[in-house]
């Protein structure tokens, strides 16, 4: 049960951070989750653990490190729509 609470926090930490940033996240569902979960890491990396926590994510630093992710692929998706 501990997984499934991962991906749902996850997908709703991707999810929160395309809203915010105004950009939809590739892939979906799957995407958000990935997202959520890639900048749940990022913002660990970036800011430690702080603030409250719900199944393993640390929301405040993990929403920032998805705006920061969500933002990432924004640059490269623009830049590879330019290219073609």
């Amino acid at each position: 049960m501990s997984f499934i609470w991962f991906l749902i926090i996850g997908g709703i930490i991707g999810w929160l951070a395309g809203m915010i940033m105004g950009k939809d996240i590739p892939g979906g569902i799957i995407g958000n989750i990935i997202a959520g979960v890639i900048g749940a890491w990022i913002g660990g990396l970036l800011l430690g653990s702080w603030g409250p926590k719900v199944s393993d994510f640390y929301i405040l630093p993990a929403l920032i490190g998805a705006i920061i992710l969500v933002f990432i692929v924004s640059l490269i998706m623009k830049s590879m729509r330019r290219a073609s």
